[in-house]
């Protein structure tokens, strides 16, 4: 059964399909050919909430590197088309409580269903 994974901050993003690469804290346990439940939220669900799947995605690749190393074509296809690689950098290190020399989980995907 395939996993969950949150794309809360980009949904949209998942929706039309211009996001093909997520940086993510953790996910140290993925690799190539993982099937993936791309969601709305998986966790603080208030009482009452479901897991909203958008669809699946399955991993094409998978590395580790220092966030401050995306650049203006990694943010295109982290779907924020027109955003600067230092607007991607703050913004996802406010969301995730982390600094641009944290070392992040790139991982690129394609959708399947």
């Amino acid at each position: 059964m395939p996993r969950n994974m949150s794309f809360f901050i980009t949904t949209a993003q998942v929706r039309d399909k211009s996001k093909v690469i997520t940086r993510r804290l953790g996910w140290l346990f993925a690799k190539p050919g993982d099937i993936v439940n791309a969601c709305v939220k998986c966790q603080g669900l208030k009482k009452g909430e479901k897991i909203e799947k958008i669809c699946q995605i399955k991993i094409i690749s998978i590395h580790r590197e220092p966030l401050y190393c995306v650049d203006d074509k990694e943010v295109s296809r982290e779907g924020f088309i027109g955003k600067t690689a230092e607007w991607f950098v703050e913004m996802f290190c406010k969301a995730n409580k982390c600094t641009e020399s944290t070392i992040v989980t790139r991982i690129e995907f394609k959708y399947i269903r």
